[in-house]
């Protein structure tokens, strides 16, 4: 099986890390002491098809609700509750992982993996980042990415990769595909049915710059790779590090019964593809999906009942960690919305973006949108809460309705790579044990390549009037 092996090798320098739980409090205090700052303020909404929309032209400044110094604290608990949700997809998730862990297929898996690819490690990148590009593109892949990185990222370092290539291959690739938003009903879909337009309209522009995406991200993380293939001293080992190196039993074979057990690994995600686009499942059902699969690959690895549950039990303890950072991410979401900010925020930013030109305009909402994300991670929430707005906006300062939606997916997506209040990111670097303040060093320059690509493609969008309106 896969082991640690330690070396006690001495490093140069210690690098300054930042405990995800420190940041996200720091962060905590600050939000509530804008509520002190920023004027309070809230727009009307309305009901309109079981959704709450904005009201245009309805802000009124309204009474201060600053968040004092113990609600800092409550506001934890109340955001464990608002994450529950993801919370507890994300340890049964880790739970079914545990499970298929126990059967020892995934350590003969990665076994095989490495003998096949002596010398084409390299071959990885672009394959795999196409799957989840793939998963990100059709149906929003995000929470479902947590599992993949704790699979990917033993087996990048089994390679002579390191951690930050396993991390990126999945949530990078995720990341690209849930950006371009092909066909994502969770960020695209929702925005253009409040925006008014055709459903996955205006694909074309969008497999475009899919495509474009994906080469871009695949050139920067291979360029890394082979660098530390050149250069093995730069490698970052994540759970691994202070000398830990992943070492291989050669003698795993990939028996019949583990291929067996792979199967119907792979055949869950064949089921989620089709019930996420047939029934519109979501994370509770994913998360029976995953029990229910995992327990079929305990039965299948001649795991008995308290083999499976104990399984269960250590795949969820290892995402504890993980889970608890996306309560803390929440409750960033509680301070801001009891001190009543998202309003005023979104009213003095699109106060703003009405004195620019069409094209200024386009990339200020990109921008916006971006920035936006930062109190409110969620794509389809943030789709609400904005679009309402900024597609009558759009109508008065000569942008397309289309455009104004493709402002939203790239803000929104590139934002999810970059922002601590994305619970997502920061429970998928705990899980590989990279430390945000790494991950944000290593990933600037590729958000700096991805914001001059989303404006580039602002710039076409406007120019060809990207619509049908």
């Amino acid at each position: 099986m896969i082991q640690n092996q330690s070396q006690n090798k001495s490093t140069g320098k210690k690098a300054l890390n930042i405990n995800a739980f420190v940041l996200l409090f720091f962060v905590i205090v600050i939000s509530a002491i804008l509520t002190y700052i920023v004027p309070a303020g809230e727009f009307d909404r309305v009901e309109k098809d079981g959704r709450t929309l904005v009201v245009p032209d309805s802000f009124t400044l309204t009474e201060s609700s600053p968040v004092g110094f113990f609600n800092i604290f409550t506001s934890i608990h109340s955001g464990m509750i608002d994450g529950a949700g993801i919370i507890f997809f994300v340890l049964i998730i880790g739970g079914a992982f545990g499970i298929l862990k126990a059967t020892g297929a995934l350590d003969a898996l990665i076994v095989n993996i490495t003998r096949k690819l002596a010398n084409r490690e390299l071959l990885l990148i672009p394959v795999l980042m196409l799957f989840f590009s793939v998963g990100g593109t059709l149906m929003g892949m995000a929470e479902e990415t947590i599992v993949y990185i704790a699979i990917i990222t033993p087996v990048a370092i089994a390679l002579k990769l390191d951690a930050m290539v396993g991390f990126a291959i999945v949530s990078l690739g995720a990341n690209i595909g849930f950006m371009s938003a092909v066909l994502n009903p969770f960020n695209i879909g929702v925005a253009q049915s409040i925006a008014e337009l055709p459903t996955f309209s205006g694909i074309g522009l969008r497999l475009v710059l899919f495509a474009t995406l994906y080469i871009a991200g695949v050139l920067y993380v291979y360029r890394y790779a082979k660098k530390v293939k050149s250069n093995p001293e730069l490698r970052y080992l994540g759970k691994y590090q202070e000398g830990n190196q992943v070492e291989v039993d050669t003698n795993l074979r990939l028996t019949i019964r583990h291929k067996w057990i792979l199967t119907i690994f792979l055949l869950n995600f064949v089921v989620l593809i089709f019930g996420v686009i047939k029934f519109g499942w979501y994370i509770t059902e994913i998360a029976g999906l995953f029990l229910l699969f995992g327990v079929l690959i305990g039965i299948v690895g001649k795991l008995n009942p308290n083999n499976i549950a104990d399984s269960f039990i250590d795949g969820a303890k290892d995402l504890i960690g993980g889970a608890l950072i996306i309560g803390f991410a929440q409750a960033i979401l509680v301070v801001i919305q009891d001190g009543k900010l998202i309003d005023s925020i979104l009213y003095f930013a699109s106060t703003f973006l009405s004195q620019l030109s069409p094209i200024l305009n386009a990339i200020g909402m990109f921008f916006l949108q971006l920035s936006l994300n930062f109190l409110v991670p969620s794509g389809s929430g943030q789709a609400a809460l904005t679009m309402p707005i900024l597609a009558p906006l759009s109508d008065l300062v000569g942008v397309t309705r289309q455009t104004a939606v493709l402002a939203f997916q790239l803000g929104d997506g590139i934002s999810n790579s970059l922002f601590p209040t994305s619970g997502v990111l920061l429970a998928g670097l705990a899980v590989a044990g990279i430390p945000f303040t790494k991950w944000i060093k290593w990933i600037l320059p590729f958000i700096f390549i991805q914001i001059v690509i989303s404006i580039i493609f602002l710039i076409i969008a406007q120019v060809i009037q990207y619509g049908p309106f």
